[in-house]
């Protein structure tokens, strides 16, 4: 956790991004790190647990992170969340809460309010086209015979 946080340090001092940082690390090995890039890159999912996730999975040669752990310097957000459950990583630790991120200015409570409310009533508006058509694509996936299943 003491690299992460130096990591997070650094990045604000060299100004490449927000005040955040993550290692995945594998049998006590930290095999990717990762800090945040948003405003450096233009890339609003370049969060450092993003970054992070997206090394070790080239690193590996794969899209699973299962037996790997996460150390970032903060509680991951609602993105960083669903991107660590879709690794499979085993463990997340932090250091900061989101609580601390909101009183750094990095408020993410109106995301966990947008995904509890019902589609008709979030913010940017959600609208369905093409429901039937849309079930192709999920028909072409059933039927495929050599899918990877994730």
């Amino acid at each position: 956790m003491e690299q992460a946080i130096e990591m997070a340090v650094e990045n604000v001092r060299a100004g490449r991004g927000g005040p955040f940082a993550a290692l995945v690390v594998k049998d006590g090995a930290v095999i990717a790190s990762g800090v945040n890039l948003v405003t450096s890159s233009n890339d609003p999912t370049a969060h450092a647990e993003i970054v992070a996730i997206r090394a070790a999975c080239q690193a590996l040669g794969r899209f699973q992170l299962s037996g790997c752990d996460l150390y970032a310097t903060c509680e991951p957000c609602p993105m960083c969340l669903g991107a660590i459950y879709w690794a499979r990583i085993s463990r997340v630790f932090f250091a900061g809460t989101r609580a601390d991120a909101a009183t750094a200015g990095f408020d993410d409570a109106f995301i966990y309010q947008e995904v509890a409310a019902p589609i008709d009533a979030r913010r940017v508006p959600m609208i369905a086209l093409l429901p039937e058509q849309g079930q192709r694509a999920f028909d072409a996936w059933r039927k495929q015979s050599g899918r990877i299943a994730y």
